[in-house]
């Protein structure tokens, strides 16, 4: 969420190291989206959050996400603390409980410039009431899907269609708006909301964030959600393990190419503020956006310190599905595939299996993660360092394959940032080699096509 926004504001030019003045709006504090909230905060901006669902409000509170103080059902008080906040150029995370439809309306209807927006309702997973139709409570939506479905889904179409009038209105006014990953784009025009650019191709009115944020800026660079966790459970070993990550990408950062120092610095800014700004939930564990070769040599440090007694004990690698190379789905993570294979479903089985030949503890492949089941196919794996030598063999062979896969169904696609960094992955190791596409001029392609006809079939 982090990256996500402060890259966002990057694109249009809003935003260098930071987001102050800048308000975003979002909706969901629940598994995922709730680091929505921290992600505000990091990047400087006002953030403001729908939640409906008081009790993820909630454990939110309960987990040191949002603070008591920044919680709204007044929408009037609400509005005025924005204007307050951005006036002051706070940091913080601002929440209304209450339904993410009656908070898009309210800034249609005062003047307060909303400069970027986007959603993490739950669209993927309506059955389980991942959205809640506006003009009901949780607890009466919840019943209205139990006692009768039909009504239930009548009423969430109704509300999606309003919701997208909020946000049109917003965008004309200069909002860039994104969707998330989470089936909101696909819902919403099934519910013939008016968010088609082009509904023949099958073209929205805004991007996936992946497509437009994420996949060019990240993904195909090789940046993507690298995970460890920290097997003692001792806080000591997580602060050892941020301090070594920190190094890493600091001596990165002195020989690394112009066109991937803004992922390296944000990363270090991430690290260092973790300790103080993330609060702690469950296993001791981080996560940061790293390319093969910051994965590749924080884990060796990570081998090195559990073999000098630096690290307490082991530490599992892992990453999240949705990255460079373990997810296909054309609704988010290779929603910048423009070849036609981005509803080709095969990088993620392709990077289960390679992971697994090349010395993976485990790997898993499943689908619907993020996006809804049958719309994405998600491949993983855990990775477990003990301090051997054997491990660092293994971290090695695994890790370059798993990001360097992605990078090359990148490439083949055309994507000019991938083949950069394709082509710097086989100077930095001679032994890889990935097929470069040769760039056609599209006017010659178009010229040499146009006596072409195409037989119909018997």
């Amino acid at each position: 969420n982090t990256i996500t926004l402060l890259n966002a504001g990057r694109k249009m030019g809003i935003a260098n190291q930071d987001m102050k003045r800048k308000l975003y709006v979002t909706s969901g504090l629940g598994g995922i989206s709730g680091a929505q909230a921290l992600a505000a905060v990091i990047t400087g901006a006002v953030g403001v959050i729908a939640e409906v669902d008081p009790d993820a409000v909630t454990q939110r509170l309960t987990d040191g996400y949002i603070k008591t103080e920044n919680v709204f059902e007044d929408l009037p008080a609400l509005l005025e603390r924005i204007r307050k906040a951005k006036k002051e150029q706070e940091a913080v995370a601002l929440v209304f409980s209450g339904n993410v439809v009656d908070l898009w309306e309210a800034f249609v209807n005062n003047d307060i410039h909303v400069e970027l927006g986007s959603d993490q309702t739950s669209l993927h997973n309506i059955d389980d009431l991942g959205y809640c139709p506006q003009g009901y409570s949780f607890a009466d939506a919840a019943q209205l899907l139990n006692d009768n479905k039909e009504e239930f889904m009548a009423v969430v179409e109704e509300s999606l269609c309003k919701h997208v009038v909020a946000i049109n209105r917003l965008s004309d006014r200069g909002m860039y708006f994104w969707d998330y990953g989470n089936a909101f784009l696909k819902e919403a025009g099934d519910a013939n909301a008016d968010i088609w650019k082009d509904e023949e191709t099958g073209l929205y009115k805004y991007p996936s964030y992946v497509e437009d944020i994420m996949g060019p800026m990240c993904f195909d660079y090789g940046f993507g959600p690298f995970r460890w966790v920290c097997c003692s459970g001792d806080l000591d070993d997580l602060w050892t393990s941020d301090k070594i990550a920190e190094d890493v990408l600091e001596e990165m950062l002195e020989s690394a190419p112009e066109s991937i120092h803004s992922q390296i610095k944000d990363n270090i800014r991430w690290i260092s503020e973790a300790k103080e700004k993330i609060p702690l939930v469950g296993s001791r564990s981080r996560i940061l956006y790293a390319d093969a070769e910051g994965r590749i040599k924080i884990a060796k440090a990570f081998n090195d310190a559990i073999a000098k007694g630096l690290l307490k004990g082991e530490v599992v690698l892992g990453r999240d599905h949705h990255d460079v190379s373990g997810t296909d789905s054309p609704y988010r993570e290779t929603a910048n595939i423009y070849d036609g294979s981005r509803y080709t479903a095969d990088m993620a089985v392709h990077n289960v299996i390679g992971d697994s030949f090349r010395g993976a503890t485990w790997v898993s492949l499943h689908n619907g993660g993020g996006v809804g089941w049958g719309e994405v196919i998600n491949g993983g794996f855990g990775m477990v360092l003990d301090g051997s030598p054997g491990a660092e063999r293994r971290l090695k062979q695994m890790l370059h394959w798993d990001v360097n896969n992605g990078i090359a169904r990148r490439s083949w696609a055309r994507n000019s940032e991938a083949m950069e960094t394709a082509e710097r992955a086989m100077e930095e190791n001679p032994r890889l080699k990935i097929t470069m596409p040769n760039i056609a001029d599209e006017d010659l392609v178009a010229k040499a096509l146009e006596n072409v006809k195409v037989k119909p079939k018997m």
